[in-house]
This record gives structure tokens, sequence and C-alpha cells, in this order.
């Protein structure tokens, strides 16, 4: 299982047992940025909890708009439930994906402290908006250019993390993401 590169050796104490680094991970970007392919992928491949922001907005009607986006206030009561329902998985040695658009850094910068006691990790998938909105086209609910266009602008407009470039195959991506938690899992305990 692919969840087996992650068992760290506690280097607290000599001979200590083998355990589990817990963490999270958080994917952020544009929407038609793969986002939700990549998270579902990851989280198959990791054995880990999938946690869909969008999802929790709209099973809480919890999504209050302003002028043109979502509120940060929307954003900031969705991570309140997102990381309780991580927190159950995350002490249980489970690591969680969290899937959204982040499009406010402060509501990565909530979620992050949310969860001060996990190793977090954050990518920003990188997509052009061409490609943004050809995907979003071929989707089963389609949002539109209009809707497309304005997540782009938002979503952008700040760096977290770590940028991947999320044009190409699927598998690539999430090899790419697989190589960057192997390798900090491994730094902390060395």
């Amino acid at each position: 299982m692919a969840l087996d590169y992650f068992e760290i050796e506690t280097r607290s104490e000599p001979g200590a047992e083998r355990e589990l680094q817990e963490f999270f991970v958080i994917i952020r970007g544009p929407l038609g940025g793969g986002k939700t392919s990549v998270s579902l992928k990851l989280a198959e491949v990791l054995g880990a909890a999938y946690v869909s922001i969008d999802e929790i907005l709209e099973k809480n009607n919890l999504e209050e708009w302003g002028k043109t986006y979502i509120t940060l206030r929307s954003f900031i009561k969705a991570n309140e439930r997102a990381a309780n329902e991580a927190i159950k998985q995350l002490v249980r040695g489970n690591p969680v994906i969290f899937d959204g658009n982040f499009y406010y850094k402060s509501q990565v910068s909530d979620l992050i402290k949310r969860l001060s006691f996990f190793k977090p990790f954050v990518f920003t998938l990188r997509v052009p908006l061409e490609v943004c909105i050809q995907r979003d086209a071929h989707r089963n609910v389609v949002f539109g250019e209009r809707a497309v266009r304005l997540v782009y602008k938002k979503s952008t407009e700040f760096q977290s993390g770590v940028e991947i470039d999320a044009t190409g195959d699927l598998g690539a991506v999430i090899d790419s993401i697989i190589e960057i938690l192997v390798y900090d899992l491994r730094e902390l305990t060395e």
C-alpha cells in the first residue's frame, strides 16, 4: 500500500516504535484546474480521507455571496466543519486531503491554524485559463466561462505552498505531489 511510504521512525526516544506521521494536504487552485480529480486520486493512493470544501458549503447551506465571490466568512465556517471532520481522521493516523479553491489566503491560514498539531502541505495547481475554460465546458455541471474567469482571477492572486503544473497527465501530477510528500516527511525525522 502506498501509505507505507509515510511510516516514519520516531526519533524522540531511542528504540521508539515506528509511527505514522499525521499530515494533511490542501489542494487549491482555479475552477477547472483539476483539484477534485487530483484530490480524489491522491486520497485513493494514500488511503487518505477526502474533504471537499464545496460540499461542506453546499450541504450546510453556508454560501454567502458578496458582490462577485463567496465571502471569506462562508469559507471560515466551512473550515470549522472541515477541521472537525479532519481531526477525527488525523488522530487515527489517517492523512486528509482537502479539495477547494481556497481563493482567500486567510482561509488557507485559518485551516492550517485549526489543525496546528498536524503537518500541513499546500499544493497550488497551476493551469492556464484557457485549459480551465475547456475543462469546465466538458463537465457534467458546467459553471460557464464567466465563473471560470472570476474564480481564476481570485484564486491566482496569491501563491501558497508548492506550485504544481496540472496541465498534463493526472498520474504525473500525483507522482509530483507524492515525491514532495515523501521527501518532506523523511526530512522531519533526520
